[in-house]
């Protein structure tokens, strides 16, 4: 099950927040069609926020057909937004891994490793 973490400090509504997060999981394939999220209660007894901001995110998810909420029953995940390269065992992910690795024993920090790869990102994929 996917545990919300909101950063206040972010700038990022935090029903963005969540929403980008569940988004997140699905292409990480953490989350698969079928699988429940957790109720508006359980994610306010976890993140202390308010239950509308969560009611909101869900309802943002389920407008964009990822999720499908039942009546009494929860709000499930109808369809999946990874691909076979972007799972946990993907190769794709093990040579990521691999090189971040590298480029934190090289002495690169977090904020070196953003602005590379925001860099190549740019060059691989132009545009917005």
């Amino acid at each position: 099950m996917i545990e919300f973490r909101i950063d206040q400090r972010s700038g990022v509504a935090t029903y963005v927040q969540l929403v980008q997060q569940v988004e997140q999981a699905l292409r990480l394939g953490m989350l698969s069609p079928g699988d429940q999220l957790p109720t508006a209660r359980e994610v306010v007894e976890a993140t202390a926020i308010n239950p509308n901001t969560v009611l909101k995110a869900y309802r943002e998810l389920e407008r964009a057909g990822l999720v499908e909420a039942k009546r009494g029953m929860g709000t499930f995940v109808r369809r999946s937004l990874g691909s076979g390269q972007t799972g946990r065992n993907s190769p794709l992910r093990y040579e990521l891994a691999k090189w971040m690795g590298h480029a934190r024993a090289a002495g690169l920090g977090k904020a070196d490793l953003d602005a590379l790869y925001t860099d190549v990102r740019a060059e691989h994929f132009p545009g917005p």
